[in-house]
């Protein structure tokens, strides 16, 4: 029989971290951000590898984020909303694209079997919904939204319709 340990030391360091905000999301689900400390503390509470390793802080604080340059990894495991505060990333969600095809979620198959169940709510609830893939982000994917409302419509006699009513 092997320990939870042995079982677990194998796990990498982004995927422990992940799980940590992951967990965080679930348990407290009023919340949508966190601080880089309190994933660190979820981390160490959860003991997913037996100790908490100093690799979690540095993949909380850079890493893992999506939304910063790489150094070194591509990670879109989190997402900054501050200096210190992080949330999961979410597909939809604007990211450097030097992080392009970096991983944003563990892979199944790479964590402990008591938190696989966070792949599944994590695409059944936070990412799914309005968030999921296609989503718009930002205000800039907007553009070019309704272009052809009016392309059957010269712009001056449109204009000059609106106006006949304000007499």
């Amino acid at each position: 029989m092997t320990t939870r340990t042995e079982r677990t030391c194998q796990i990498k360091v982004a995927d422990e971290t992940w799980i940590a905000a992951a967990l965080l999301h679930r348990e407290n689900p009023g919340r949508h951000e966190f601080t880089v400390s309190e994933i660190v503390a979820r981390a160490e509470k959860e003991g997913i590898f037996g100790s908490l390793r100093p690799g979690v802080r540095v993949h909380a604080l850079l890493h893992c984020v999506a939304n910063l340059p790489p150094n070194p990894g591509r990670y879109r495991m989190l997402f900054a909303t501050g200096r210190s505060m992080r949330r999961l990333f979410r597909p939809g969600d604007p990211y450097d694209r030097a992080r392009e095809g970096g991983k944003t979620v563990p892979e199944r198959s790479e964590i402990p079997s008591e938190y696989q169940d966070l792949l599944d709510w994590y695409a059944a609830e936070y990412a799914g919904g309005s968030w999921a893939a296609g989503a718009r982000s930002s205000i800039l994917d907007l553009r070019g939204l309704g272009r052809g409302l009016w392309s059957d419509e010269d712009p001056d006699s449109y204009v000059q319709r609106l106006r006949e009513d304000w007499k």
